[in-house]
């Protein structure tokens, strides 16, 4: 490998670590301010994955320049309207939006909304139009750290070393790592979040902690505190599972405190995920936390592009699917790139139903769920073997990843391919691949000063607690370390309490009104007994899942699912 190059992460991840080269070797940028020389575990498990080295068709290997022929004779000889565009998030560096530009311009359908954080985002846009966090320094700036629905030390772990001397509040109806090493964790009911948020509002308001400035400044505060006031406290409490002497240690902690929030993807899981993380968001406004004169901000999934303009045409004329309802078996053609659907996406048996019905293409690193449905599989070059450029949601440094090492003769970088497709089909407008790279890394964002802010000042929400039966259980996942979604070290137990009765290593079947799954059982005090918790990537968590749409994002809600269970 070059000595000397950076090189970036390319994992679906909030710290977007740099590495360098060094005598042949990966090592952590000590000159890149959020990795600060340190590699963690996902990076390195990405260093030493099983990359595929061969093209597959029909199951039989061929070459690269077979697998191309093969793509663009189907593509030539099939509608563009009956072919699909799946994006996954295998791999977000900027070049990776090159093979979208292509099947734009071919006339596919694409997906619309996000199997992630788009109904958190969505609501957020609707208090302060952009989801931009601040500069990561502010965070340092904090004395105390709410973390709410994110394992915060597990999900990222770079940006956790900066911040780990603070004083962390949780917010999760589990006990994480993160939960464990805090001060006060509010072990809340799922689902409960935004009635939380209100709760605290109003404790806010009656000991003089509401933010006058700001408030004043937006004016449209005062309809939320309303909202806040809606309901009795003692019903906010029975809701919640949350006491009112937990809710005072809490404004113990923060008083005369300067204060951030760091914002999960567990608060917005639910069909009304968008207004609960809204609710939350607004909270934090009341509190002040917007306000850096006195406070350090809010975190969330930033919108990593903002700022730069778009380098590839993405724009299409077709109505786009939503990714949550997706029937693959509509389409005569499927491009899968980076993406493990089979595992990734909501209600995992009528992913396979669809997939078995089409004729699959998947482009990725290496072999897969999805890989067992496909007809055929183009190798992607590894994040060493090509450049690109790494955008963070988390923070706002970017990360340089240069070409190190020379591909494998039967992979393609995503740009190659889309460079490939484009003379095929004789199209114009792709840009050159250096002018893109040297365009994201010679120019710099300013940061974001949102000049309105509009309080949440309404919301229903369907509560599971009250449709909930006795013997059912609420749904929950959560990130665990040492794997990435369905990456590296997969977790395949199911997670109870063991006041449910239930045993360890009892072979158990979980049932939905969506489907059923069989799971091996563990035990752990880290979950509430009225719970049950897979871990992301869990194989059989996604059979249990709703594939409808939130109600105002086209994005997935995992969580909206009461579950009950039986012995095998």
């Amino acid at each position: 490998m070059s000595s000397n190059k950076t090189v970036a992460c390319p994992l679906d991840c909030y710290d977007a670590c740099e590495a360098v080269i060094v005598n042949g070797k990966i090592r952590g940028n000590k000159e890149h301010f959020p990795t600060n020389g340190n590699l963690c575990a996902n990076f390195i498990s990405c260093t030493k994955e099983d990359y595929l080295k061969d093209a597959f068709y029909d199951n039989k290997k061929i070459s690269l320049k077979e697998s191309l022929d093969i793509l663009v004779s189907k593509l030539k000889n099939v509608e563009p309207k009956n072919t699909l565009f799946y994006k996954g998030s295998g791999n977000i560096g900027v070049m990776q939006n090159s093979i979208k530009s292509f099947f734009a311009k071919y006339g596919s359908i694409l997906t619309q909304g996000s199997l992630c954080d788009g109904g958190g985002g969505y609501g957020i846009s609707l208090n302060r139009k952009e989801v931009v966090n601040p500069p990561i320094e502010q965070l340092q700036e904090a004395d105390v750290i709410i973390v709410w629905g994110r394992n915060f030390s597990v999900t990222s772990s770079h940006m956790y070393e900066l911040v780990k001397d603070k004083t962390f509040i949780t917010i999760d109806p589990i006990k994480t790592h993160i939960a464990k090493n805090s001060e006060l964790h509010l072990a809340l009911n799922p689902k409960t979040d935004y009635e939380l948020a209100l709760l605290l509002t109003r404790f806010a308001y009656m000991q003089d902690l509401e933010d006058e400035e700001f408030c004043e400044r937006f004016n449209s505060s005062e309809e939320f505190f309303d909202l806040a006031k809606s309901r009795p406290v003692i019903s906010y409490e029975e809701a919640t599972g949350v006491s009112l002497e937990d809710i005072n240690r809490f404004f113990e902690i923060i008083e005369n405190k300067k204060v951030a929030l760091v914002l999960g993807l567990g608060v917005q899981k639910y069909y009304e995920g968008a207004n609960i993380t809204r609710c939350i968001d607004s909270f934090a406004a009341f509190l002040g936390l917007h306000n850096h004169k006195k406070h350090s901000g809010v975190w969330y999934l930033s919108n990593s592009k903002y700022g730069y303009e778009n380098q590839f045409n993405m724009q299409t004329q077709n109505k786009k699917e939503k990714v949550t309802e997706v029937d693959f078996s509509k389409y005569d053609l499927v491009f899968v790139q980076g993406g493990n659907p089979v595992v990734s996406a909501p209600n995992t048996q009528r992913v396979i139903d669809g997939l078995k019905n089409s004729f699959v293409v998947l482009m990725g690193t290496t072999y897969n769920d999805t890989c067992k449905y496909a007809d055929l599989i183009i190798p992607s070059c590894s994040f060493l073997q090509k450049n690109d450029i790494r955008l963070s949601y988390g923070h706002q440094y970017k990360a340089i990843s240069n070409k190190v090492e020379e591909a494998n003769e039967n992979s393609i970088s995503e740009y190659d391919l889309s460079k490939y497709l484009f003379e095929s089909f004789n199209y114009d407008g792709l840009k050159d691949e250096k002018k893109i790279l040297d365009y994201y890394i010679n120019n710099s964002v300013e940061q974001y000063q949102f000049d309105n802010f509009e309080f949440i000042d309404d919301i229903e929400v369907n509560h599971l607690y009250e449709e909930k039966l006795e013997n059912e259980f609420y749904f929950i996942t959560a990130k665990k370390k040492k794997s990435l979604n369905s990456s590296f070290k997969i977790d395949n137990y199911l997670y109870l309490n063991p006041k449910t009765g239930f045993n360890d290593e009892d072979n158990v079947t979980l049932t939905s009104k969506y489907g059923k799954a069989k799971f091996i059982v563990k035990l752990t005090e880290d979950v509430k007994e009225n719970c049950v918790l897979c871990y992301a990537g869990n194989k059989n968590a996604n059979y249990i899942t709703p594939y409808s749409s939130d109600e105002s994002s086209s994005s997935a809600m995992y969580q909206e699912v009461l579950v009950s269970i039986d012995l095998s």
